[in-house]
């Protein structure tokens, strides 16, 4: 903990600022040196500070291009006196987001990293191989520190497997979100060791789909070091992930001696296992792993787990034809009764879905969205119960007016068989597709056809005995606990990213439509008891009661989205740009120049709930898209542009700005080349980060440049950007592009943008800035900055 409270005293460490070039890296230096003195004879500890210059391309965010100068890497290594062949890597970053301390993100893990080592390196066992450190000093970069130090650095040749410590929460239990690729022996790696383990491969396929817009260290070491690794992150309250509260007060010890216990346990276990030095022997095959509860790991190969849902698909699927087509006499009769069924539960599913999507279209129309952001209770009392609701309209109405005067013994025998129908069908599907969470569908086939088989004679003597439902229930009982503490780990996990996911997507759209999944999941094989009860009056009355209720209290707005409480916030993040902006034409002559303040609020809700406290901010001044300049003449930091509309942000005109260490950009040389292609060089210096765009012309082409691979790669808009920081005393950037120009180009063959961005320092607020900054309300993290754009064609 005193590790963690002295590197977040720092401050915000921004790439490039003194506290996270200087101070930050002196700090760790004095601890290394601190922890060598009293190492044992042992070991041998190394030490290097690392300043990579590099370039590479990464499809995230629609794909862009990254270029690095003079970042810091502080390197360990801890290996026996006698040196080592092979290494482990255990990677951490000491840098932070602009404007927040990053205790969770992610300097809690480097307090982490300093306590194993100091505990490696008292022990009187030596290593079998050796313990890499890397404390990388440019994460927030997107991954730029760690890209430097895989394919720059000498020790990285050594490296077997890494293990790398992210957060994407504050605190609470490190989930292992990611594997691999393949080298299951990782994962056994971690199930023999960690002492508290907490792992799911339902959250690796997830975090790999790319519906979370994140990434981490890991796709650079699996990428471009060809490494395999275990990734892991704190989960919990990702309210306040990125933000001013992200503070070492608000992380229990508890959690930081559990992440240092598991962490310890399983960089010892790797450290002196065997297959670390032989790894690539042991690398084919993907596993299924997760946890039980947080008390055990069950891990087993994937090809494994792909037969044994095979059989269990196929054991159900027998069941079934069996029953339906016996006596042969009424096979006919029962395949009709039983397809009516199946299509019945699938038709209730839908209706449910549809439903519920057009409750949260509503509130979202009438700008209620995120009512449940704070009061997560709200979400289940509004959408739960619709859902819930819905199902068992449906089905009542169907037992009504379809099976009236039907024996209720036989229609609860056939609906949950229509559902072990669909649950085999979904297994044999999702088998089929390669995914590893398909061992959620064997439990839901194998538990309810073993409590079936096991109380069909009880039924079909006496029907719905108490002993019936009793044996029934303990039956489901292992694939809903499953269900409810997975739904719960996602449900923790996701609520908070709706927060931060941008304006384009309509978060009660997707928690709604989540929390139907959920329920259709979890009534799956209940449906039946909906025809063996007498009445289910009562039940649909009350949950359509909770519903309206809450439908109406969300109406009148009683449920604020946000939260000031100083002991759990859950700010609204508005992040605001103090920008001057210079449009050039082909001559060099600026043709257009504005000045002011750029908002972008990061949820759905945008700045509603703001102008009553800024007025000035209001729907008058939505920004204006410039047609002719790449990503509309914004000074996107990254290309996230795909994830706001331009409805829903905002440039208050403002002073223009001008910083004490402005940009300077020129023409180094303009190229003829062979096959009708120009060769444009450029040199570059301003602040620590910098955003390049790129548009070609029509009838140009973009053909080859000095960065990444030399393959240019757009963005999912077709312009191309690239993202520029630097450490201390870095060179100018200089770089080159060259594009195929047609003959006749009176208008240029390229329009090309750079923006300054002042994160820290005398330029990072302008008094402007500061004084709008300060009429926020107490509920929102503001995140502010100075940036300058420059448009020119060539």
């Amino acid at each position: 903990r005193a590790y963690l409270d002295n590197i977040t005293a720092i401050g915000p460490r921004t790439v490039g600022s003194p506290e996270n070039e200087v101070l930050a890296v002196n700090y760790l230096l004095e601890q290394i040196r601190a922890i060598e003195r009293e190492s044992t004879d042992a070991h041998k500890i190394s030490v290097d500070i690392q300043r990579p210059t590099g370039t590479f391309s990464i499809d995230f965010l629609g794909g862009f291009t990254s270029y690095y100068a003079n970042i810091t890497n502080v390197v360990v290594k801890l290996e026996p006196r006698g040196g080592a062949e092979h290494a482990v890597l255990s990677n951490c970053h000491f840098d932070s987001v602009p404007n927040t301390p990053g205790a969770s993100d992610d300097a809690v893990s480097c307090a982490v990293m300093l306590e194993i080592l100091n505990t490696l390196s008292k022990s009187s066992e030596p290593l079998q191989h050796a313990v890499i450190f890397l404390f990388n000093g440019a994460e927030e970069n997107i991954l730029q520190a760690s890209h430097g130090f895989i394919t720059q650095h000498e020790w990285a040749k050594s490296i077997r497997a890494f293990i790398n410590l992210e957060a994407a929460g504050v605190g609470g239990k490190e989930l292992v979100f990611q594997t691999g690729p393949e080298n299951p022996w990782l994962v056994q790696a971690y199930v023999a060791a960690a002492k508290h383990p907490f792992a799911s491969v339902v959250a690796q396929e997830i975090f790999q789909s790319g519906i979370i817009p994140a990434d981490t260290d890991f796709r650079i070491y699996r990428d471009f070091g060809n490494v395999p690794g275990i990734d892991l992150a704190f989960i919990e309250n990702g309210y306040i992930y990125h933000t001013k509260y992200d503070t070492s007060d608000r992380i229990l010890t508890d959690s930081i001696q559990r992440a240092g216990d598991n962490i310890l346990a399983v960089l010892k276990y790797l450290a002196t296992s065997d297959k670390l030095a032989k790894s690539f022997e042991y690398r084919h095959g993907n596993v299924v792993f997760f946890d039980v509860l947080g008390l055990f790991v069950l891990a087993y190969p994937a090809r494994v787990g792909t037969i044994m849902n095979y059989i269990t698909a196929a054991i159900a699927f027998l069941y079934l034809i069996k029953k339906v087509l016996q006596p042969k006499t009424r096979a006919i009769h029962n395949l009709k009764k039983f397809f009516t069924a199946f299509s019945l539960t699938l038709i209730s599913w839908v209706c449910t879905l549809v439903t519920v999507l057009s409750v949260a279209a509503f509130v979202s129309v009438i700008g209620r969205s995120l009512s449940w952001y704070t009061h997560f209770y709200v979400s289940v009392f509004l959408y739960g119960t619709a859902a819930a609701a819905k199902l068992i309209l449906v089905h009542r109405l169907a037992k009504k007016f379809f099976y009236k005067n039907m024996n209720e013994q036989y229609l609860g025998d056939i609906f949950f068989d229509a559902s072990l129908m669909i649950w085999s069908i979904v297994l044999a599907v999702i088998t089929q597709m390669g995914l590893c969470s398909a061992f959620i569908c064997t439990l839901w086939v194998a538990f309810p056809l073993l409590a079936k088989l096991m109380i069909h004679k009880e039924f079909s003597q006496k029907g719905a005995t108490v002993k019936f439902v009793m044996m029934y229930m303990l039956g489901m009982f292992v694939p809903y606990l499953y269900m409810m503490y997975l739904s719960w780990t996602v449900f923790e996990m996701f609520t908070p990213i709706m927060g931060r996911s941008g304006s384009e997507i309509l978060p009660d759209m997707v928690l709604a439509g989540f929390i139907v999944v959920t329920t259709m999941i979890l009534s799956s094989y209940f449906i039946n008891f909906i025809y063996l009860v007498k009445s289910t009056k009562t039940t649909l009355i009350t949950l359509t009661t909770v519903c309206v209720v809450t439908l109406i209290l969300v109406c009148s707005g009683i449920f604020f989205p946000y939260s000031s409480d100083a002991a759990n916030p859950k700010p609204k993040r508005v992040f605001l740009q103090h920008t001057s902006r210079r449009f050039h034409d082909l001559d060099g002559n600026v043709v257009k120049r504005d000045s002011g303040i750029w908002i972008n609020g990061f949820d759905y809700n945008g700045i509603s709930h703001i102008t009553p406290y800024v007025p000035e901010i209001n729907d008058t001044i939505r920004t204006p898209c410039e047609e002719q300049a790449p990503f509309c003449g914004l000074p996107w930091i990254l290309p996230v542009h795909l994830m706001f509309w331009l409805v829903k942000n905002w440039y208050l005109p403002a002073p223009e700005i001008f910083p004490r260490s402005p940009i300077h950009f020129k023409v180094l040389s303009k190229e003829l080349m062979p096959w009708n292609s120009v060769r444009l060089s450029f040199e570059v210096s301003g602040p620590s980060h910098m955003s390049l765009y790129i548009r070609p012309h029509e009838g140009s082409a973009l053909s080859t440049w000095s960065l990444g691979d030399g393959v240019p790669v757009a963005g999912s808009g077709g312009d191309y950007f690239v993202f520029y920081s630097r450490g201390l005393q870095a060179a100018p950037w200089r770089f080159w592009v060259e594009l195929t120009a047609p003959e006749k180009h009176s208008d240029g063959i390229v329009s090309l943008a750079i923006a300054a961005h002042y994160f820290f320092g005398e330029d990072q607020t302008s008094p402007q800035l500061y004084a709008l900054l300060e009429r926020f309300p107490n509920w929102t993290f503001s995140s502010g900055w100075s940036c300058t754009y420059d448009l020119f064609v060539f």
